[in-house]
């Protein structure tokens, strides 16, 4: 049965406190490990977190038991932890406790401080090696170890290996979440847990691929998702949340745990809103190893419309003081650009990553011609790339006049040459980045004035031919 919300909060207390090693009072003890697990869905955040949902199958006897439910993952924020039944009996949580106390020899070796262990030493004798057994009392840890042998103290004895009597009971091998819970009759139940986890991260990653005309694309995207949760997840439902989280809010992590719509394996990844985001839905289940990289592809749009543009922009303080009469070299950047919609092929939301660019030369080899970084981007949006500067164009800029009109007023006149190397013409957007109160007092070319301190002209030229561009602006400060 599935359980409704109001039921499930009921059932589910988040943890007040972590009581690492805290034992609980000897009750009936019930394990649960990974191989209980019917299904596991794993959703992962742009910010390095990641929710995790699971359902197991769990044979409880009646009454008060200390439920270990192991495989959990090591970075787990324990006070997002949810549980519930979904069959079987009523089940009530009375204590919950995250165990993290994790076994290695550096932590055997603390626990047993101040008692006597027994270290086994290698030594030649009659040609041969045996073994022979010390007892020794552990003094300290702290910056190597220090013994007491015989009556004497020893620091960092030789020894090839040390034998203890037991594991100490607050020593675990795994993480492991430890439930108090009073089961209303025996049986066996469908548990459903779900918590926060840090170690999970995903990224957008795209590429481009131009066509020999440089009119048409193909795009690409994949999703990469890392996983160094501490522990791995099986045959995974597993989504992807694109945007700015500030926190995951315990009503969207429960209206999350809930959704158990399991629709038909789609070809591509889905995407739907969630909220103020969007939800990327991987279709087929798949397994997230601890430790591992694994790359899902997210779109594939075979032919959409691209366009290039070329800038030239300049700086403010070209317009406060004079420059001598110098000349200066600047380059041109060349941005790639398309528009995320339905008519150039695409129309749907983007995550944020970086998309790369590629090119085929003569001889059909794809080759890069450079990346950019993009933002989340919503359909019907436009993506500017700058894939850098632009090699058969050029710019050289030159302040043909200076003159202080009064005080805190200046005028100014430039001339901007722009030449063309390519064997197509070409338009460049020279944009002023002008301070102060400005008016454009004389211009060769129409000017848009793109913002409070901004002009910007267009400029056309021909292959294998030079423009200039000039103009004069008053400035007030």
């Amino acid at each position: 049965m599935m359980l409704h919300l109001s039921a499930f909060a009921r059932l589910s207390y988040p943890l007040a406190g972590l009581l690492a090693g805290t034992a609980i009072a000897a009750e009936p003890t019930a394990t649960s490990t990974a191989a209980d697990r019917t299904s596991v869905a794993v959703t992962v955040y742009n910010d390095g977190r990641g929710l995790v949902r699971e359902e197991r199958e769990v044979e409880l006897p009646a009454g008060i038991v200390q439920l270990r439910f192991m495989d959990v993952a090591e970075q787990i924020d324990a006070p997002t932890v949810h549980v519930g039944t979904l069959q079987g009996g009523a089940l009530s949580v009375l204590e919950q406790n995250y165990e993290y106390d994790l076994l290695s020899p550096e932590k055997l070796l603390e626990k047993y401080v101040g008692q006597t262990v027994t270290l086994v030493q290698q030594k030649l004798r009659d040609n041969s090696t045996v073994e022979e057994e010390v007892a020794a009392k552990l003094l300290s840890t702290n910056n190597g170890t220090v013994w007491e042998i015989d009556g004497r103290i020893a620091i960092n004895p030789s020894y090839n290996r040390v034998l203890f009597p037991s594991v100490p009971a607050n020593l675990i091998a795994k993480p492991t979440l430890v439930w108090l819970v009073d089961a209303t009759g025996a049986g066996r139940r469908t548990l459903e847990a779900a918590y926060l986890t840090g170690g999970m991260s995903w990224r957008a990653d795209y590429v481009l691929a131009l066509d020999a005309a440089e009119a048409q694309a193909g795009l690409q995207g994949w999703v990469t998702v890392d996983n160094q949760s501490g522990t791995g997840f099986e045959n995974a439902r597993l989504k992807l949340v694109a945007g700015d989280v500030h926190r995951a809010q315990p009503e969207m992590m429960k209206s999350m745990m809930m959704d158990r719509a399991v629709a038909a394996a789609p070809a591509q990844v889905q995407e739907e809103a969630l909220f103020e985001y969007h939800l990327y839905t991987v279709p087929r289940l798949t397994t997230l190893k601890q430790n591992q990289t694994k790359q899902v592809q997210l779109l594939d749009a075979p032919a959409i419309q691209v366009g290039k543009d070329y800038v030239l922009r300049g700086g403010g303080g070209y317009f406060r003081s004079p420059w001598g009469g110098s000349t200066t070299k600047e380059k041109i950047q060349v941005f790639l650009k398309f528009k995320n919609a339905k008519d150039s092929g695409l129309g749907l939301p983007l995550p944020k990553g970086i998309m790369r660019v590629y090119k085929r030369d003569r001889a059909g080899s794809p080759q890069f011609i450079g990346e950019d970084r993009i933002d989340h981007t919503p359909k019907d949006e436009e993506i500017r790339l700058q894939l850098g500067n632009a090699f058969d164009l050029s710019a050289e800029r030159r302040q043909t006049d200076f003159q202080k009109i009064a005080d805190r007023v200046f005028e100014s006149a430039y001339e901007i040459k722009l030449r063309n190397h390519k064997e197509s013409a070409v338009t460049i957007r020279v944009i002023e980045p002008v301070g102060g109160d400005w008016t454009l007092l004389q211009n060769s070319h129409p000017f848009t004035k793109t913002g409070a301190f901004e002009a910007e002209f267009a400029v056309p030229i021909a292959p294998d031919q030079e423009a200039v561009l000039t103009y004069r602006v008053r400035v007030t400060y």
